[in-house]
């Protein structure tokens, strides 16, 4: 199979789907390589370490005219004229707060399999997970930047010193993403409380943390009182597939110390703070919304793009050799990879984005 790699376009995605090591084993398995020309560079991968283990390096054209392209994030609109039928794209798509990406898809009659939806069988998202951990661990540490007071933060140091108070953290969503953030938290020698609304994720938390967060269950009211006094608040809410939830509104902001941080996870789709009416990137990164500084960037582990990109790839390659093997037997035996299938030749086949985004839902099993 011819398999395409391009280069992210997406503002400062500096990942890129994989590493040389993942393009030689697909070249081992008798597949042709396509990657476009510098697409390594921002995870420090030259060309020449790609022509190495076998790939072509080549124009955005002919990487687009593959049968399986693997990217990072979804398409972007200048993108969506690559899209053609025939083609299996293996990526990122957080279609449940993209309308038009979702109709791009349906109208190109790509089969489109996300990242974020291929589920095990016993609930985990597998090609979600490495980048959950590093987006939750960099959510403290970007907090604790914005935080001090030459980025307009309130000068706390999240770890205080002795005699002055630790930094308050506030983590709703006790997921992986929410675990990293705590556990990068703690290290920094903050005060921590987690909210889920999951009581045996509470009681998993407790014990992995020796008592060294505070676990409380997520409502309105839990939410609104542990925000009040926070320094910092880190979205880590996620619902496989859907649009992330409204948690907290525009009162409970106003409610939160001058100058606070908030740093939201799941922006990418939709977030969860009432307050947030756009997407930021990391040219610029931050906006004030009553008096808050929130942190909106929808890619963050493409700031860290070297760690990123190795751990992406040990848990999409295996799927990827699938699919390259053969898409349609692919998914016909493989049910964690099937469930990450959202359009499938022009139908819409996730059905909790298809509810979010009013569109007709398919099941896949009628299709193959």
């Amino acid at each position: 199979m011819k398999i395409g790699i391009p280069k992210e376009i997406k503002n400062n995605e500096n990942r890129v789907a994989l590493p040389p090591s993942g393009v030689y084993e697909l070249v081992q398995d008798g597949h042709e390589v396509f990657v476009e020309q510098g697409a390594g560079a921002g995870s420090t991968f030259s060309d020449q370490a790609y022509q190495e283990v076998g790939a072509t390096i080549t124009t955005v054209e002919e990487v687009w005219a593959s049968e399986l392209v693997m990217k990072v994030k979804e398409p972007l609109p200048e993108e969506y004229p690559f899209l053609h039928e025939g083609l299996v794209l293996f990526t990122y798509f957080h279609v449940a707060a993209n309308q038009q990406l979702a109709q791009a898809l349906i109208d190109s009659k790509v089969i489109a399999v996300a990242y974020e939806n291929v589920q095990l069988a016993n609930g985990t998202l597998p090609l979600l997970s490495p980048m959950s951990e590093i987006a939750g661990r960099m959510s403290v540490q970007i907090g604790a930047q914005f935080l001090e007071k030459i980025y307009g933060g309130k000068g706390i140091l999240l770890s205080g010193v002795p005699g002055v108070r630790q930094g308050r953290v506030t983590i709703i969503g006790g997921g992986v993403a929410g675990e990293n953030a705590a556990r990068v938290a703690v290290g920094l020698g903050a005060q921590v409380t987690i909210l889920d609304v999951s009581i045996p994720r509470l009681q998993e938390l407790d014990r992995q943390f020796s008592g060294q967060v505070q676990t409380l269950y997520s409502n309105r009211l839990n939410i609104e009182r542990t925000i009040q006094s926070a320094d910092l608040v880190v979205g880590a809410v996620l619902l496989p597939g859907q649009k992330a939830p409204c948690l907290v509104t525009r009162d409970m902001v106003k409610q939160m110390p001058e100058k606070s941080v908030i740093v939201d996870i799941a922006i990418d789709q939709g977030g969860i703070f009432e307050t947030e009416d756009k997407v930021t990137t990391h040219d610029e990164p931050t906006y004030i919304r009553e008096e808050v500084i929130h942190y909106a960037v929808a890619n963050m582990p493409g700031a860290v793009p070297q760690t990123a990109t190795i751990a992406l790839s040990i848990a999409t390659l295996p799927y990827a050799q699938q699919l390259a093997n053969d898409p349609l037997a692919a998914l016909r035996e493989n049910q964690a990879l099937a469930k990450g299938v959202i359009a499938y030749e022009g139908a819409f086949t996730s059905k909790e984005a298809a509810h979010d985004l009013s569109l007709p839902f398919t099941d896949l099993s009628e299709l193959i």
